[in-house]
């Protein structure tokens, strides 16, 4: 891991004692046992999990290139309980904000791409909404082709805005050249979104989930994740009680979906970057905001626990096999006997992650949705 110290080019350590107000951190808490960049740069080659954070907000016409919002998100994250010892956490502290937007972009996406490089698994604390285009820049830095999940009350496509963070997702799935196979939009809610918007986004056969949906059917969201390398949360996608800072509405997800979504992202066998993005310390009532921030990494980490005892698709031994037929379709859905999590079989052999409900309706001669919209993606 030597070509990890470059990473200390763009980061600055954490100062611990500051974080935990000098009080320090009780045994059995995460603050004990995380690996912190405090004095000498640490080896991370145990570490499953690592923290960076980026406090750069340029992108929604502020004039911060970093804010205290992390380091708030960090006490709250490590005063909870470890429970998930099988899950190595690390912070390697914060990315210096270079002297314009797009140096710390390039930094971000320095420090992201070294780490997924390295096989580890990342979460960004941020920092505005547009640094999921710092996060996306670490995969095309890499050549890899990956499916992005955005969680978030808006789709920032706004082109005729000046903010960065309300039009970035033009510039990330058009761009050339892309490396974004597909691009899942979940918790939108429909009075923020112009109705153009969702016709662009389903005339690229992207996927978009209206926040009404996702909470009546939350278990059919985690196949929509479980697919994804990428995910991006904005805070926007809460409700005022969980998040009484930045974007503030009455509606959206509640804490408890949130940390569900972020449980799901952890049980993702080939997710290798999260961000959380858009909150702001100086406006959080009672630090509920970074309380819920904190406990959304929690499930997170929850999650990867979790991952580690799914089995391989190649070891059907730990998979209920089912045959079934729709509209002439003859395939086959695998269940995990560890988890209970559902895959389904396209025409190309190729498995998917999909759910209960998609089997039921194969088994009553509909075509499930899921496996009809990956058809229409090729």
């Amino acid at each position: 891991m030597s070509s990890m110290t470059n990473l200390s080019d763009f980061l600055t350590p954490i100062d611990l004692a500051q974080i935990s107000n000098d009080t320090g951190y009780k045994e059995g808490q995460i603050g004990k046992n995380i690996l912190v960049w405090e004095q000498d740069f640490p080896d991370v080659s145990d570490a499953d999990v690592v923290l960076v954070a980026c406090g750069e907000e340029r992108g929604n016409a502020s004039s911060r290139s970093g804010n205290i919002g992390p380091d708030a998100i960090r006490h709250q994250f490590y005063s909870l309980y470890d429970w998930h010892k099988n899950v190595r956490l690390a912070d390697l502290g914060n990315v210096i904000g270079g002297a314009n937007l797009t140096d710390t972009y390039a930094a971000l996406r320095s420090v992201v791409s070294e780490l997924i490089g390295a096989g580890k698994t990342v979460v960004i604390l941020g920092g505005s909404h547009d640094l999921t285009l710092a996060q996306y820049d670490a995969y095309k830095h890499l050549n890899k082709t990956i499916e992005v999940t955005g969680i978030d009350s808006l789709i920032n496509l706004s082109m005729d805005s000046p903010r960065k963070s309300e039009s970035f997702l033009m510039d990330m799935l058009t761009g050339e050249p892309n490396f974004i196979r597909h691009y899942n939009h979940i918790g939108f809610q429909s009075f923020f979104v112009h109705p153009h918007m969702l016709e662009t986004m389903d005339k690229l056969r992207f996927d978009c989930y209206r926040v009404g949906v996702v909470k009546e059917q939350i278990e059919e969201m985690e196949p929509v994740i479980r697919n994804s390398q990428m995910v991006s949360f904005d805070v926007a996608a809460l409700q005022y009680m969980a998040a009484p800072s930045g974007f503030v509405s009455p509606n959206g997800l509640n804490g408890e979906e949130a940390c569900t979504l972020m449980r799901f992202a952890g049980m993702s066998p080939v997710l290798n970057s999260l961000g959380i993005y858009g909150y702001s310390a100086d406006e959080d009532l009672h630090q509920v905001t970074s309380k819920q921030i904190a406990q959304m990494i929690w499930y997170f980490t929850e999650g990867r626990s979790r991952a580690a005892h799914e089995a391989k698709l190649t070891d059907r031994e730990s998979f209920i096999e089912f045959h079934t037929v729709f509209a002439e379709v003859d395939t086959i859905f695998l269940q995990s006997k560890k988890t209970g999590r559902w895959w389904l079989q396209l025409p190309n052999q190729k498995f998917i992650a999909c759910s209960y409900q998609d089997y039921v309706q194969a088994s009553n001669d509909e075509i499930p949705e899921r496996w009809l919209r990956a058809q229409e993606r090729g």
